[in-house]
């Protein structure tokens, strides 16, 4: 083989490796964001993999909301799919529409049994409930009805919104 046709080779040998080496740092990097859903159940039999970066998400059950009394930004609640119920522990400022008795999809890890969140994200009206909520609820629910969504929404209205009429 002569020189230039070994050059034009070893050019061509290092593009294709490189081409490789930049894929396969594509793939890691977007397997390193993926993170997986959990509902409450699946957390509770231990299927959610310990320190590492999950979704879990249920309604936050009625009277499990607690803030540390020297730490206003301390929160503790519990999130349900009304068969198995997981304790969360978050850090920081809750969404306005965080309420007792609606979805909330949160962010985090599991250490021990408690589901550590660092970012929490909550119903944006009181139809709406996160898609993997509402599906592993229905899969749930013994006879494969979501509950009405009057059951979720314990949000009462804040202030009366006047209408102009002309």
């Amino acid at each position: 083989m002569n020189a230039v046709r070994r050059k034009k080779l070893m050019w061509v040998m290092f593009t294709l490796a490189g081409a490789a080496i930049a894929v396969v740092l594509v793939i890691y990097a977007i397997g390193q964001q993926t993170d997986y859903y959990f509902d409450a159940t699946a957390i509770a039999q231990g299927e959610a993999p310990q320190d590492k970066r999950i979704r879990a998400g249920g309604m936050v059950v009625a009277g499990s909301v607690q803030r540390a009394p020297d730490d206003p930004l301390s929160v503790e609640f519990a999130i349900t799919d009304f068969q198995s119920t997981v304790p969360v522990t978050y850090q920081g400022i809750l969404p306005d529409l965080f309420a007792e008795n609606s979805g909330v999809v949160a962010t985090g890890k599991m250490q021990g049994d408690t589901f550590v969140a660092g970012e929490v994200l909550a119903k944006h009206d009181e139809n709406y409930m996160p898609p993997e909520v509402a599906k592993s609820m229905k899969e749930n629910n013994r006879n494969g009805a979501v509950p009405s969504s009057e059951q979720y929404n314990p949000a009462e209205q804040l202030h009366e919104t006047k209408t102009l009429q002309q």
